[in-house]
């Protein structure tokens, strides 16, 4: 055990853990770590270049009691156990230390969805949003996500919770189960304590009818029951819908389009909120993804599907539509920034109106539009990222290990076939030059280049799961 550290639980010992330390801590590893609870100071540190738990009690400590360890030391007469961070002791620490357990935002925030692959940038993630006012979701993956990766829902979330201890942040994180299809896999979610549940409705929602004619379109109508057409038109058709100062008209054709597109999805959805997100013990953020689709969400759809909620009685706190224009992975926007905006302004309008934010999805390096969605949601909005910190992450590598980033560039060309069976991307692998010809001054331009991006992102799951 380190010098300073022995000194220190020394102090703490004998001080009965008074706050005076945490000055005192400044020489740990990680000074905003130190913590104290029932008769128990802990913190973390590095111990054989492993990141470590370090207990004590001063008195008898369900707490100390509870933490699981190998190792122990004696200090003053006292063991001292030093722990692993491990699943059975983030499980511990959730329980004393509730700032370690995920929170739901609401409605009204503005948060930054991260993402965060590795499962060791988080503590970096809070230090760039110190100030900022933005609210963190730090643990947020999807089931492909995790399969990719292979990583558990518990890792992700113990992983964000070691974060916080870490950097001492008590301000409340989220933990986002995002992209979940299918019920068994949002039971996991909340039965592990996620504070997030992104509704991902894509296998509901019908992509082929804004192909279809209008004929065909039309017999299809038809078949549908006559009491929900007879409904739905008596609601909807022909009617406008102010929202702010715009509005929202119905017509014949966009009606059948968007009860053909999106019907299937209504008892979907309230099925997932009977069974789980109403009855849960805590307060839940339910973010609705109509965002997985080919085609642009128009004002009417969502409007119609924000309309279908409310009627329904499910609170959304959030709402992903599909953007005109393309959102691909880890480069900006791609499209008419005008065209962009006059529609963003309704859909921005839409959420208004029903109470809930707008969720920006593949929100990495949308650096154009970022200002336009910050003009019209007025900082209550949700923006998913994950790509932009996986390749800050691979810039570390290329500047540190130069040769290895060659070797999972090389790596990386070889599984973008698979990679795009996952991802719409417009990657030229033919525009991105050969990382083994390039001297180490100028390797980092990979990471500069929209095609290059792609590659690398795209192909994380390969590259993290590769055991070589």
């Amino acid at each position: 055990m380190k010098e300073q550290w022995r000194e220190f639980i020394s102090a703490m010992i004998d001080s009965g853990f008074d706050a005076k330390l945490q000055r005192a801590s400044a020489e740990l590893d990680y000074p905003a770590s130190f913590h104290v609870a029932d008769q128990c100071g802990l913190f973390l540190a590095r111990v054989n270049g492993e990141k470590r738990l370090i207990a004590v009690a001063q008195a008898e400590s369900k707490l100390f009691n509870e933490i699981q360890a190998q190792e122990t030391c004696m200090v003053d007469g006292k063991a001292v156990k030093i722990a692993e961070l491990s699943a059975q002791n983030a499980e511990v620490m959730r329980k004393f230390f509730p700032f370690m357990n995920p929170v739901a935002f609401g409605r009204n925030s503005f948060s930054l969805g991260l993402g965060d692959r590795l499962g060791l940038a988080s503590p970096g993630h809070l230090r760039c949003l110190a100030g900022s006012g933005i609210r963190p979701v730090l643990a947020q993956q999807s089931i492909r996500e995790l399969t990719l990766t292979e990583r558990t829902y518990n890792n992700v979330l113990d992983a964000a919770s070691w974060a916080v201890l870490q950097e001492g942040f008590h301000d409340g994180f989220g933990a986002d189960g995002d992209h979940l299809k299918r019920p068994e896999d949002i039971k996991i979610a909340l039965d592990l304590g996620y504070s997030m549940i992104t509704l991902d409705c894509s296998e509901k929602i019908d992509g082929s009818i804004a192909a279809m004619n209008a004929t065909d379109r039309t017999a299809k109508y038809q078949s549908l029951p006559v009491d929900f057409r007879t409904k739905m038109e008596h609601f909807y058709l022909d009617k406008t819908f102010p929202v702010g100062t715009l509005s929202v008209h119905f017509d014949r054709d966009s009606l059948q389009e968007i009860l053909l597109t999106y019907g299937e999805t209504l008892a979907f959805i309230q099925q997932i909120d009977a069974q789980f997100i109403k009855p849960h013990h805590q307060p839940i953020d339910f973010e609705l993804s109509i965002d997985e689709t080919a085609t642009p969400t128009t004002p009417a759809a969502h409007y119609f599907m924000a309309s279908e909620m409310e009627k329904a009685g499910i609170v959304l706190c959030s709402l992903a539509p599909r953007f005109i224009g393309e959102f691909q992975k880890a480069i900006d926007y791609i499209g008419d920034l005008a065209v962009f905006e006059a529609d963003f302004a309704v859909h921005a309008a839409i959420a208004d109106h029903f109470g809930y934010r707008l969720s920006i999805h593949s929100g990495s390096d949308k650096f154009s539009v970022f200002p336009i969605i910050g003009q019209y949601t007025k900082g209550r909005v949700h923006v998913k990222t994950a790509g932009t910190n996986w390749l800050e992450a691979l810039r570390v590598v290329c500047r540190q290990e130069p040769q290895f980033f060659r070797e999972l560039c090389l790596f990386a060309r070889s599984r973008f076939a698979d990679a795009t069976k996952f991802y719409h991307v417009t990657t030229d692998l033919a525009k991105i030059p050969a990382a083994q010809d390039l001297p180490d001054n100028e390797l980092e331009r990979m990471l500069n280049e929209p095609d290059a991006r792609q590659l690398l992102h795209i192909t994380y799951g390969y590259i993290l799961a590769d055991k070589n």
